[in-house]
């Protein structure tokens, strides 16, 4: 199956795509309204906006560093997965996208690095609860959290996973316990994002090392794509090493190059040739 992640209404349908993903909140604040014939998307814990706008609600590292883009490793800034209000609303928000479709995705759940948060609400928190272990309690919020929202998705829910299948990173990154979240969640999305596509020996081992993290589990993982100006050969051979290890194909914000590459492969398979990049023409 082949997909389509997009910002642009008009692009949920097509007649290479089997599902749409429209974002209805993403990482800089922007919010739009659900739509009733695409899967809606939510970024959860990232949000640029509200952070500029209330730095309380930014997660703080013992050094006393926000989680913001002034920081070289942040492309966004993030808010505190244990902000009880802020949680309310992204719990709105889902209930809203829910009520147009059945089907939703969460995006940037999750602390977002393994030094964060030391937030004088996460230390009281974690000194109230009953774990002696911090990363298992920040797993367990993170969890809490998806369990609450998969409670008002009454079809399937979709969580994007950071791209770093080394066992125990995510979960020391970010707690995400995959384990534990496969109760909740129905199908895992791994993006995987190049701009050209040039190689694609390490997406092919992200992918399999996906693969072997997520074996155990009876929850199936799709691998999204990046397709903004990529070459079109280049895009159909990352389509196909994507292919051979994720359940679906998802393109990532340009839905007319990905329904190129789409209709190129398709063509290509009744013809039976296969293009490669640096392939004549």
């Amino acid at each position: 199956m082949y997909g389509v992640v997009t910002r642009n209404a008009e692009e949920v349908e097509g007649d290479v795509f089997d599902r749409g993903f429209y974002e209805v909140k993403d990482v800089t604040g922007r919010a739009s309204s659900p739509l009733p014939n695409a899967v809606n998307m939510v970024s959860c814990f990232g949000d640029t906006a509200a952070a500029n706008s209330d730095p309380e609600l930014v997660p703080v590292d013992a050094e006393g560093n926000l989680a913001t883009r002034d920081q070289t490793y942040f492309d966004w800034a993030y808010i505190c997965p244990t902000n009880e209000e802020y949680r309310t609303g992204l719990l709105e928000i889902v209930e809203d996208c829910a009520a147009e479709n059945e089907d939703v995705r969460l995006d940037d759940v999750g602390f977002p690095r393994e030094e964060y948060c030391r937030c004088d609400r996460c230390e009281r928190l974690f000194e109230e609860s009953d774990h002696d272990d911090r990363m298992a309690w920040r797993a367990e919020v993170v969890t809490e959290f998806v369990a609450e929202a998969a409670e008002r998705i009454p079809g399937r829910t979709y969580l994007t996973l950071y791209p770093d299948p080394y066992p125990g990173h995510l979960y020391r990154r970010a707690g995400l316990d995959v384990e534990a979240l496969a109760e909740y969640v129905d199908e895992f999305v791994v993006p995987l994002y190049d701009v050209d596509y040039g190689t694609t020996y390490w997406l092919e081992t992200i992918a399999k090392g996906f693969e072997t993290l997520l074996a155990p589990l009876d929850t199936p993982f799709s691998i999204e794509l990046y397709a903004v100006d990529v070459d079109v050969d280049a895009l159909i051979h990352a389509t196909e090493v994507a292919s051979e290890y994720g359940k679906s194909v998802f393109f990532g914000y340009d839905a007319s190059n990905a329904t190129a590459a789409l209709r190129r492969m398709n063509a290509d398979s009744q013809s039976g040739v296969t293009h490669r990049p640096g392939d004549a023409e």
